[in-house]
C-alpha cells in the first residue's frame, strides 16, 4: 500500500506542476506577453493541456487508486486518495482532444474578446463565443444520466454542489435584493470626488502600499496591470496578483485589496500538501469569500479608513484632501445602481452575479442563442437594475470569463460573498479586539485566523464541509442579509 500511495503521489506532484506551468503561461499572456504572441500560446496551452490530461487519466492511476485500502478520510493521505480519484474518474469520461481544443479555444477567445471589447463590438467575438460553448455542450455530453446539465460546469468550479442548491441561495437573496435595492437607489448622496483626475502613478504607489500593510512581501508576491484584475502564481512562494488603473477614479484600490485575497489564500495553503491536489484551493466559492472579504468587509469598513484615509488624502490630495472620512465612507458604500459588476456596490453586486448565472444556464439550455445574448443581457440588465446599457463594451463583453471558458464560475462571487460574511462574524466571535486591530493597521490575527482555519484545510474537505469546519455551518443567506440591513437598511451607508 505505502508502494502505491507514494507512486500516486509522484504522479499527482506531475500533474500539479503541469497546471501551474499554465497558469504563468495563462498570467503572461494577460500581463506581458506581446499581443499578437497569442497564435504561439494558444498551441503551448494546448500542449500543456494535452499533457495533463493524458498524465490524470493514465490507466496507472486506476490500478494505484485499486490497490490503496481505505483509509481515514480526514487525515491527509485519505483526502488525497478521495480527491485524486474524483479527479480521475472525472477526466476519463472527456477526450483528451476535447480537453485540448478546450484550452486552445479559450486561449485564442481571450485574445479576441480584448479586441472586440476595445472595439465594443460583439459581433467580432461571437462566433469565439459560439465555439465555446458549443465545446461545453460536448463536454458535458461526456457525462451520463445527467437530469441537470449545469451542474456539470458548476462542479468544476464549486466542487459537490448542485445547480438547484445555488438557486435556492439565490432566490432568497434575490427576494430581499430587489426591494432593499428599490429602496436605496433613489438616496441623495454626494459621491461626486470619487470621479475626477486619480494619476495613475498615484494609484500604483497606494495599491502596493495597502497589499503591503496587508501581508504583500515582494520576495514572493508580485502586482501587475493587466485589462481584467486576476490572481494567479506558481505555488505559496509564487503569488502573481493585477489590477486596474482607471486614470478617472481609484476603483483600482478595491480591485487590488480584492485580489489580495486570493493571493493572500493561495499563499497560506498547506505547504506539505503543495504537489497534491488537496494543498490547491477548496474552490472558487471559498476563494471568492476570501477576496470580498478583504475587499468589503476590510475595504469598506470604517476601522480600516479611520486608519488609512490620511493616506489616500495624501495621494489623490486633489479629490480628497477636502472630503472628511465620513463623507467619504458614505461614497464609496453609496447604493447605486450601475452597469459594470467589478465597480458595483455591495447591495448591487449579488443582482450582477445572478443575471449571469441565470445567462449561462439559458445558452446552455438553448433557451438564449449566443447572437441573441447582447439584447437579452439589455433586457435583463434593465429588468434587474433599471439601467440601460448604451453599449457592448459596458454590457456582455465586459468581463472575461466567456472567453476564457469559464462557463459557471460566476455563481461563486456571491457564494462566496455570502460565505465571507459567515466567516465574520466567526472571526469576530474568536478575536473580539479585531476592529481595534484594523483601526491601528494590524492584520496579522486576521491572517493568521484564516490561515488556521480555511487556508491550511487545502482541498482536503469539500467547500460546505470547509466552511462548516470554519464556521459551524453550511452556506447560510441569513447573517449576508442580516449585514445588509445593518449597514444599508436604514439608509446608513457607512
Amino acid at each position: 500500500m505505502a508502494d502505491a500511495l507514494t507512486q500516486l503521489k509522484e504522479r499527482f506532484g506531475r500533474i500539479t506542476d503541469l497546471g501551474r506551468i499554465s497558469r504563468v503561461l495563462s498570467w503572461d499572456q494577460q500581463t506581458m506577453m506581446p499581443p499578437a504572441g497569442w497564435r504561439h500560446r494558444g498551441d503551448q496551452l494546448a500542449t500543456l493541456q494535452r499533457i495533463h490530461h493524458e498524465e490524470l487519466t493514465a490507466p496507472e492511476i486506476g490500478r494505484l487508486l485499486g490497490e490503496i485500502p481505505e483509509l481515514d478520510p480526514a487525515s491527509d493521505d485519505g483526502a488525497f486518495v478521495r480527491v485524486a480519484r474524483r479527479d480521475h474518474e472525472k477526466a476519463v469520461k472527456v477526450p483528451t482532444d476535447l480537453r485540448t481544443e478546450m484550452t486552445r479555444t479559450a486561449s485564442e477567445a481571450r485574445t479576441i474578446w480584448v479586441k472586440a471589447r476595445t472595439e465594443s463590438n460583439f459581433e467580432l467575438f461571437r462566433p469565439a463565443l459560439e465555439q465555446t460553448y458549443d465545446l461545453r455542450s460536448q463536454y458535458i455530453d461526456c457525462f451520463d444520466g445527467v437530469d441537470e446539465p449545469y451542474d456539470i460546469l458548476l462542479d468544476d468550479f464549486e466542487p459537490e454542489t448542485t445547480t438547484a442548491e445555488v438557486t435556492e441561495v439565490f432566490a432568497e437573496l434575490k427576494a430581499e435584493l430587489v426591494p432593499l435595492i428599490a429602496e436605496l437607489r433613489e438616496q441623495e448622496i454626494d459621491d461626486s470626488f470619487l470621479s475626477g483626475t486619480f494619476p495613475i502613478d498615484a494609484q500604483e504607489r497606494l495599491a502596493k502600499e495597502v497589499v503591503t500593510l496587508f501581508g504583500f512581501r515582494s520576495d514572493t508576491w508580485r502586482l501587475d496591470p493587466t485589462a481584467h484584475p486576476f490572481a494567479s502564481g506558481a505555488g505559496v512562494d509564487d503569488i502573481r496578483i493585477t489590477t486596474h488603473y482607471d486614470p478617472e477614479t481609484m476603483k483600482s484600490f478595491f480591485s487590488t485589496m480584492h485580489e489580495y485575497g486570493h493571493g493572500l489564500y493561495s499563499h497560506q495553503l498547506p505547504q506539505h500538501l503543495e504537489r497534491l491536489p488537496t494543498g490547491g484551493p477548496c474552490s472558487l466559492g471559498i476563494h471568492e469569500s476570501q477576496s470580498r472579504m478583504w475587499e468589503n468587509l476590510v475595504g469598506r469598513s470604517r476601522p480600516f479608513w479611520d486608519f488609512f484615509y490620511p493616506r489616500a488624502q495624501e495621494a489623490f490630495p486633489q479629490q480628497l484632501g477636502g472630503v472628511d472620512v465620513d463623507r467619504f465612507l458614505t461614497g464609496i458604500n453609496r447604493v447605486k445602481p450601475s452597469l459594470i459588476r467589478i465597480k458595483a456596490d455591495e447591495v448591487t453586486y449579488g443582482m450582477h452575479v445572478i443575471l449571469r448565472f441565470e445567462l449561462e444556464q439559458d445558452l446552455i439550455h438553448g433557451r438564449v442563442a449566443v447572437g441573441d445574448l447582447p439584447e437579452v443581457w439589455n433586457e435583463r440588465m434593465h429588468e434587474y437594475l433599471a439601467v440601460d446599457v448604451p453599449n457592448d463594451a459596458q454590457g456582455v463583453l465586459q468581463d472575461i470569463h466567456w472567453a476564457q471558458g469559464s462557463i459557471g464560475y460566476f455563481s461563486t462571487y456571491l457564494l462566496g460573498t455570502v460565505m465571507s460574511v459567515q466567516l465574520w462574524e466567526k472571526i469576530l466571535e474568536d478575536v473580539p479586539d479585531l476592529e481595534e486591530q484594523i483601526e491601528r493597521g494590524e492584520f496579522a490575527a486576521l491572517r493568521g485566523w484564516l490561515g488556521e482555519h480555511v487556508h491550511s484545510l487545502g482541498r482536503k474537505f469539500s467547500p460546505q464541509e470547509t466552511l462548516r469546519r470554519a464556521t459551524g455551518s453550511t452556506i447560510d443567506p441569513k447573517p449576508y442579509l442580516a449585514y445588509l440591513r445593518s449597514k444599508y437598511g436604514a439608509g446608513v451607508a457607512a
